[in-house]
């Protein structure tokens, strides 16, 4: 292990991030370098400080955690990702781990449990929250037979999100509320979603979820 580890914070919860920057701080030889509340933020942080460790909210406006995992990999292919979401379903996990980041942590996780991932993916490990190694365990029949035929595949994180709640019955205010983006936004990642998906109404769209079984 390094002697001083270099770790940036991205997420769009401040409190959460001087937590988080109170956290790491206390660990002998690491240091917060950088702190970031977007996606795009995030990879300007990666690309001015290349840290070790990045700590990634999957949640974020302006390119989501998923979004920028990709660039930030291949501009900074030395720093680990350690993803750190509310997320606690096989999509967003499965998501994650094949777009290859080193970690996935629950934020429901101990501070304890939050260090031990950081010394693991240090050490060159894969740390994986005790409450998802039941999709690591899933047989492989059904971790590697995605259902091809959903066009729900091909949506963004963002999309995703944006339309499972549109077909919840939320408005596109409450969307905005809950995701912590503009109207405008919403009907930005709505739109091109349903377009994505060939769908016109929402009653098409609730068809679809429930199809696709993405409302259960």
């Amino acid at each position: 292990m390094a002697d001083s580890v270099r770790i940036v914070l991205a997420d769009d919860h401040a409190i959460l991030r001087s937590g988080l920057n109170l956290l790491v701080s206390k660990q002998p030889g690491w240091e917060v370098v950088g702190e970031a509340s977007t996606g795009q933020e995030a990879l300007e942080q990666v690309e001015r400080h290349t840290p070790d460790v990045l700590l990634l909210d999957l949640n974020m406006p302006h390119g989501s955690g998923l979004e920028v995992i990709p660039a930030i990999m291949e501009r900074s292919p030395h720093t680990r990702i350690i993803v750190l979401t509310m997320h606690d379903d096989s999509s967003y996990f499965q998501q994650a781990m094949q777009a290859g980041v080193a970690g996935y942590v629950l934020k429901k996780a101990v501070d304890t449990e939050l260090i031990m991932a950081i010394q693991a993916v240090l050490r060159g490990e894969i740390y994986v929250h005790p409450a998802m190694t039941q999709y690591l365990l899933r047989p492989a029949s059904a971790a590697a037979q995605p259902d091809d035929s959903d066009p729900w595949r091909e949506l963004s994180e963002r999309e995703f999100d944006v339309l499972k709640r549109v077909a919840l019955g939320y408005t596109n205010a409450e969307i905005g509320d809950e995701l912590y983006l503009s109207t405008k936004t919403v009907e930005t990642y709505r739109a091109r979603g349903m377009e994505k998906l060939g769908l016109q109404t929402r009653a098409q769209l609730v068809r679809s979820a429930m199809e696709h079984k993405h409302l259960e």
